[in-house]
């Protein structure tokens, strides 16, 4: 089964560009476009997506709202922003707002569908120049790791080292929805909104090295 994506950008020639070029990838299908945030919204309850490609200036409803609303929603889709924007705090507002991944309108073809499809799995995607800002933006103060137990770490550094939910299961001889869990009550015992979050908390907290 190809990834289904949902475009969204308030500019139509950035739109026909993404599904052209995404197009060319066979193990992904663009299965709908959105103006704004509020038309994501209506879309992704409509389309169920896996990804939705995101941009964050808009009208109507802004890319960080709409990106919000919809990890509230339906959580199974992820949210990969996708903008010439780079500054640090709505980098940041985005992370908070649930995106799993953070990329630059520069970014290469290539590049863009293996992010899509790491987004699809559960992995974080940064640009290099975001997960820099990134590291010391989010937690202040840091939330309390004491509740974590000793697997739910495990699970913690295996997801800040960029593994998927199958890999982590894999890593851990665990059942793939095992790992889910795992992640689900990570986020919730660190009070935080996604993946992204989880990993970047990992290296501020030196769980992990930076990478």
């Amino acid at each position: 089964m190809p990834i289904r994506v949902l475009i969204v950008d308030d500019h139509g020639i950035v739109r026909e560009g993404l599904r052209l070029y995404l197009s060319s990838d066979p193990d992904i299908e663009v299965v709908g476009e959105a103006r704004n945030g509020a038309e994501a919204l209506r879309e992704v309850r409509r389309l169920t997506p896996d990804v939705v490609l995101m941009d964050l200036i808009m009208p109507v409803m802004d890319g960080i709202a709409a990106t919000a609303a919809i990890r509230r929603e339906m959580p199974a889709t992820e949210v990969v922003a996708l903008t010439s924007v780079l500054e640090q705090a709505t980098i940041a507002d985005a992370v908070r707002a649930g995106a799993i991944g953070y990329l630059l309108k520069d970014t290469k073809v290539d590049d863009l569908c293996r992010a899509i499809k790491a987004a699809a799995d559960g992995q974080v995607q940064l640009a290099p120049q975001v997960a820099e800002q990134l590291v010391h933006e989010l937690f202040a103060p840091l939330p309390d790791s004491a509740a974590l137990t000793e697997r739910e770490t495990e699970v913690l550094r295996l997801l800040a080292g960029g593994k998927s939910n199958k890999e982590i299961a894999q890593a851990l001889q665990i059942a793939e929805q095992t790992a889910k869990t795992h992640v689900s009550h990570i986020l919730a015992k660190l009070q935080l909104a996604s993946r992204t979050q989880a990993a970047l908390y990992a290296i501020r907290t030196g769980l992990i090295a930076p990478h």
